[in-house]
């Protein structure tokens, strides 16, 4: 059983110069380092830390998160030379995309050093690895001194935070503190690459798209268990189970703009006969379409289809923002599978819990 707790929230610069000097970050390490579980920010999502070699502390995440125990963790790291503690081989291939992306979005799945704590690879052989690219971060598992364990700091399930107030509106009184670094850049969580494989395989797309790899490794496979139904234990974080998802009932809708407008339409006003109160997603290119909408409560724009890294940072905090005014049905489209669409629509799927409809 959780006991609430007080959660201390400290607003850090990330543009101080010697940041792991910084007082509130020396505290967060402390806490990290006396056992306790910190939110912190990344430049993909908002992280939800603890001791990579503690079981006693990477147990805190899963009640704190409410998270199945069979879900792996990404263990992150402060300098290359943290990467010895954590796995116990690291390949010719893995290295080179190391040199290409590090820090970065990038997690690599390698074998895991018996040092690393049970919990965070759910029984696995292999662990998942990286360092990434936010001052906030690299200053505060430097200043800890050891690699930090961090899924997503949010309840299981939800939209991941990409600010420190997404934290706290799910975390509150769960954990010991939240680290407010400002908000996140990527905005959906790190690309998970498996490099105990050959060709290597991508488990979860991300901030690292399967072209960039490609240009690395030349040949990169795409596991089609990160898809919805996937049975066997996950190998990494976000293969198993529904997550990212609003509140309400999200749909996605598959075809060409104007048929898919149409038909999106003709879905919110069923719903709204319903009782629903409805949302729907629109991107810059067809906002206008919708404005004084007479079948959706709420219209809210994601980014643009000719920048999909725009659709990926803005997506999470859009869902929240569809839970805070209370919408209960709302839909989306499906965006190209391309570059970031890859992540995008990964995330999308996993939202809605595969309900997709062709116009």
């Amino acid at each position: 059983m959780l006991l609430p707790m007080v959660t201390k929230m400290w607003i850090v610069d990330k543009g101080v110069e010697d940041l792991k000097t910084c007082a509130q970050i020396v505290d967060a390490a402390r806490l990290i380092q006396q056992g306790e579980v910190v939110a912190f920010p990344t430049e993909t999502v908002y992280g939800l830390g603890a001791d990579a070699l503690s079981n006693q502390a990477v147990e805190k995440i899963f009640v704190a998160k409410g998270r199945p125990s069979d879900n792996p963790l990404i263990v992150h790291i402060g300098s290359i030379g943290q990467l010895a503690t954590v796995v116990s081989q690291v390949t010719d291939d893995a290295q080179r995309l190391i040199e290409a992306f590090w820090p970065g979005p990038l997690t690599l799945i390698l074998p895991k050093q018996d040092t690393v704590a049970d919990l965070v690879t759910a029984g696995l052989e292999t662990v998942g690895v990286r360092m990434p690219d936010h001052p906030v971060a690299l200053a505060l598992i430097n200043a800890a001194g050891v690699p930090i364990a961090a899924p997503s700091a949010n309840l299981s399930g939800k939209p991941s935070p990409t600010t420190a107030q997404h934290v706290r509106q799910d975390l509150e009184g769960r954990i010991a503190a939240i680290v407010d670094g400002g908000a996140t850049g990527v905005g959906v969580e790190s690309t998970v690459i498996d490099m105990t494989v050959k060709p290597a395989m991508i488990l979860r797309p991300g901030g690292v798209t399967f072209e960039q790899l490609q240009t690395v490794l030349g040949t990169v496979e795409i596991d089609p268990a990160f898809l919805l139904g996937a049975e066997e234990s996950p190998r990494s974080p976000g293969m198993k189970y529904t997550h990212y998802a609003p509140e309400g009932e999200l749909w996605l809708v598959n075809g060409e703009r104007e048929a898919v407008r149409k038909r999106m339409e003709s879905m919110l006003r069923e719903a709204r006969q319903m009782g629903c109160k409805t949302g729907v997603l629109v991107t810059v290119e067809n906002a206008a379409e919708w404005e004084g909408s007479d079948c959706a409560d709420a219209v809210l724009s994601c980014g643009s289809l000719s920048d999909l890294g725009s659709v990926a940072r803005d997506l999470y905090g859009v869902l929240r923002q569809f839970d805070s005014l209370g919408v209960q049905f709302m839909v989306a489209p499906v965006f190209p599978r391309k570059g970031m669409g890859l992540a995008v629509m990964n995330r999308l799927e996993k939202a809605a819990g595969g309900r997709v409809v062709t116009a």
